[in-house]
């Protein structure tokens, strides 16, 4: 028996005391403070007092919520899972023979128990708390080991300098097996806080609805969350309870970091940029809001508790970042043996090689060890080749945050084999490119040319056969599948993109299974062929993206805008009139331009967006104008005051 009731408590499980406050809020309804202890409470008493093992397969939903609660609050190591993904939960379990599984589904508010054997066989360390998959990295036997004190500090620590208070409310972006995610919920309910709880998407209008309708004051982004919300046009959003938006999950690109800083500024809510990993619970370092905009590239400072330091890396100007601090994990486990063992670390060494500034600020700059980030997800590039070497294929990977390349010797099935490693990775199809070489390239020394392997992900154009001869295609030639004019049909952009065989009639990208990846690069090529999408193009039946797609215009049209032939007009008459070729009334097709061009791009738009943009551009006429005149007007004698305030036509006639 290991039943041991004076074992540590974590501090958000303590939920009774705040009372009647709202703690989780869904599109049905609101759950208490109180009612919430209580489905824990009931959770609590069906997994028992003896400590067990625990897998909860988790999604975002209130029975997976209770049942994490639940088996901290009772004192049994919980080994969180995908609830999505049954290869990773039938590996995971495999791996760890857990005593007792929580499914979500229970009907009332929690989870659906399997007992698995009515004591355990494990031998579970007092300290050990919670069992993360490392940076998302689901499926894999490596698990991170985290203690009571652990997740108490880390959920303190990011409540303290995101300053959460009671009145805020969290939408779930990010998985609950996910430690950003994860933590996210326990620095919302250490401060009694209420969480929005959603699976939706950003690019879906329901999550933005539901955004608006339970007072939301933030939500949690990667790096490809930001090209989700560009899409939807997220800076233009009325928000009126949004207070900040936080990144963490992968490096984003310091422009990017500096553009969505400053859009925050103009629209009242702050970015906080941060950076961690599973090892330490989930945060190490964040970067203060109004750094953000001119300190882009760096990650900030040290969470409340922690610290940093940077230890010289041989023959490396710069040196390895080490961290230290109470959320720091106790080790690994790759074993159920290993549930067994304490503390081994006291300090958790990143593997990423950074300087600190003059002002104080810490900057990574970049790695000792081959792995990358993508969508959150740590890819260990050995693994990936070792995952080809155990099906007898010679490998090597490279990436970028963004994407996996690998490349193999002989003529293998490279679509085949990136299905292959997304699903054994936890990856997006969409990104992972596998290229079929005849051999992998080598550095004079004999050593695999990783920058190469990487730029095999460029894009290439492949030339087309003539349809007649069989020549090489000229520019602008039609490709086979597409539509006349050269842009690819609706149902060919899908089957490319999400890689179907066929695509029927009611077929939609969701129900093709298409991710948040190939989100972007589809609705791209959308664009290119129907012009201005619809908000929700991604529930539209094919059927009904085909009907939507616009006549076929004349071929010269295709070259040459009908703006650009009425501006060329609209020029050639103003410079005939000062030449006195002829007279004509220019002001009049001036505002026939300016019309024309409102109509297509303004008035399509919301009022408030529309006239934030009608005014801009008009500022940049107007305002260089005015100085121009103002300066001619003190170094002449040809212009007036009126002429500076452009009334020098009102003016003549008023005298």
């Amino acid at each position: 028996m290991t039943t041991q009731p004076e074992l540590a408590r974590v501090a958000f499980t303590d939920l009774a005391r705040h009372g009647d406050r709202p703690a989780v809020l869904t599109a049905d309804g609101t759950v208490t403070y109180r009612e919430l202890a209580a489905l824990v409470d009931r959770t609590a008493a069906r997994l028992g007092t003896e400590r067990r093992l625990v897998v909860l397969a988790a999604g975002n939903s209130l029975d997976s919520l209770v049942g994490y609660l639940a088996a901290l609050s009772g004192g049994h190591p919980l080994l969180l899972a995908p609830a999505d993904k049954p290869e990773a939960l039938a590996s995971l379990v495999s791996a760890y023979d857990p005593d007792a599984l929580l499914w979500p589904g229970g009907g009332d508010g929690t989870p659906m128990l399997q007992e698995r054997r009515p004591g355990t066989r494990h031998d579970l360390h007092p300290d050990l708390a919670l069992l993360l998959s490392t940076s998302g990295s689901t499926g894999s036997p490596k698990l991170v080991r985290l203690s009571h004190t652990n997740l108490s500090a880390n959920a303190e620590a990011i409540a303290e300098y995101l300053q959460i208070g009671p009145d805020d409310r969290a939408a779930t972006t990010l998985p609950l097996h996910y430690c950003y995610g994860l933590s996210v919920v326990n620095s919302h309910l250490v401060r009694g806080a209420g969480l929005v709880l959603t699976d939706l998407s950003v690019v879906d209008p329901c999550f933005w609805d539901l955004f608006r309708d339970q007072g939301a004051t933030s939500f949690a982004a990667v790096p490809y969350t930001f090209d989700l919300l560009e899409r939807v046009r997220f800076a233009d959003k009325d928000l009126p309870r949004l207070r900040y938006v936080t990144q963490a999950g992968g490096r984003l690109a310091p422009e990017k970091v500096r553009t969505w800083a400053e859009t925050g500024q103009r629209r009242g809510w702050d970015l906080f940029v941060m950076y961690g990993a599973t090892e330490a619970t989930a945060r190490m370092a964040y970067l203060p809001p109004d750094l953000a905009a001119d300190h882009a590239e760096t990650i900030g400072v040290p969470v409340p508790g922690g610290t940093f330091r940077i230890d010289p890396v041989e023959d490396l100007a710069d040196g390895e970042l080490v961290y230290t601090g109470p959320n720091v994990m106790l080790g690994y486990a790759e074993t159920p043996a290993d549930l067994a063992l304490g503390r081994e670390i006291t300090e958790l060494r990143t593997g990423d090689l950074a300087r600190q500034q003059e002002n104080g600020l810490y900057q990574v700059v970049g790695r000792r060890s081959r792995f990358v980030k993508i969508v959150g997800l740590r890819v260990d590039l050995g693994q990936v080749e070792r995952i080809l070497a155990g099906m007898g294929i010679t490998a090597a990977a490279a990436g970028t945050d963004d994407l996996l390349v690998a490349a193999v010797e002989g003529g293998h099935d490279g679509g085949m084999l990136a299905k292959v490693l997304a699903g054994n990775l936890g990856l997006p199809r969409a990104a992972v490119v596998v290229h079929a070489v005849e051999q992998l390239p080598r550095l004079a020394t004999g050593k695999i040319d990783y920058p190469a392997v990487r730029s095999l992900a460029a894009p290439e154009v492949t030339p087309v056969p003539d349809s007649d001869s069989g020549a090489a295609a000229v520019p602008g030639a039609a490709v086979p599948g597409t539509a006349p004019g050269g842009q690819a049909g609706i149902r060919q952009i899908f089957m490319d993109a999400l890689e179907c065989g066929s695509v029927a009639d009611d077929d939609t990208f969701v129900s093709l299974d298409g991710d948040s990846l190939s989100y972007v690069a589809v609705s791209v090529r959308l664009e290119g062929v129907l012009g201005k999408l619809p908000s929700d193009w991604h529930l539209l039946p094919v059927k009904e993206l085909e009907r939507r797609r616009p006549a076929r215009k004349k071929r010269f049209v295709s070259f040459l805008e009908t703006s650009l032939v009425v501006r060329a007009a609209a020029i050639v008459c103003v410079v005939a009139t000062h030449v006195e070729l002829f007279t004509f009334q220019t002001a009049h097709l001036l505002f026939a331009v300016a019309g024309y061009n409102f109509a297509r791009f303004q008035l399509a738009e919301e009022r408030v967006p529309r006239l934030r943009r009608q005014f801009r551009g008009l500022a940049r006429i107007v305002v260089p104008s005015v100085l121009f005149i103002a300066v001619a007007y003190l170094l002449t004698d040809h212009y007036t005051v009126a002429n500076i305030f452009l009334l020098n036509a009102w003016w003549a006639r008023s005298r």
